[in-house]
């Protein structure tokens, strides 16, 4: 295992899962082309906030586990693997699909109520915390101090943060947001070869 942080790992990966079509952005995209920035960016600030939940809860399970079992990061490694691979599989199936991209406003009265109905959408999905823990156990060593995880912590939500913003802000443009449809096809091409990569990368990797 190495002695440093992979952070170029860790943000690559994390920045793939963030970035591809998943329930979360096409939820962002769909409220921002419904309701208008406001109301996207209350959703934002609500399913980041969940995600930092999720993922804080993973780097503290990690460093309890890593400093009582060496051997869960092999276990963690081929789990993470498989998820990487698994969301290689969907966007491939996607992009060879017919089926046009489905976008899902979430309706709410106030930003307050969408920053919410975003929370909960997040907390609501443990597959974030088997990702975190997953993530975390390649990039993260071992002989890492609780300051430096609260960094990989710090840097993996800030880069979340930017990305979901990124979306209610194009998507709020019609224009984008026909371009994006139009392109679908290529985009989850582009995200199964690089989760495809990202999770033969971490199969073959050398930890020890």
């Amino acid at each position: 295992m190495t002695d440093e942080i992979n952070y170029l790992l860790i943000l690559g990966a994390a920045f793939l899962a963030v970035a591809s079509p998943g329930p979360s952005t096409l939820a962002i995209a769909g409220t921002a082309m419904a309701q208008g920035r406001p109301q996207a960016l209350a959703l934002v600030a609500g399913i980041s906030t969940g995600s930092w939940t999720w993922s804080v809860a993973a780097a503290l399970g990690l460093s309890a586990l890593m400093q009582a079992n060496a051997w869960v990061f092999e276990i963690l490694r081929y789990l993470g693997a498989g998820y990487l691979l698994y969301l290689g599989y969907l966007s491939a199936r996607k992009a060879a699909g017919r089926t046009q991209t489905t976008f899902r406003s979430v309706s709410s009265a106030s930003p307050k109520r969408a920053y919410g109905k975003g929370l909960a959408m997040h907390l609501t999905n443990p597959k974030a915390i088997l990702f975190f823990g997953a993530l975390y156990s390649v990039g993260v060593p071992a002989s890492a101090t609780p300051l430096e995880i609260a960094s990989v912590v710090l840097v993996v939500g800030v880069q979340s943060m930017t990305v979901f913003s990124a979306y209610a802000l194009l998507f709020s443009r019609p224009r984008i947001a026909a371009v994006y449809v139009r392109l679908t096809r290529w985009f989850e091409t582009a995200f199964a070869l690089a989760f495809g990569f990202a999770g033969i990368k971490l199969l073959t990797a050398r930890l020890v």
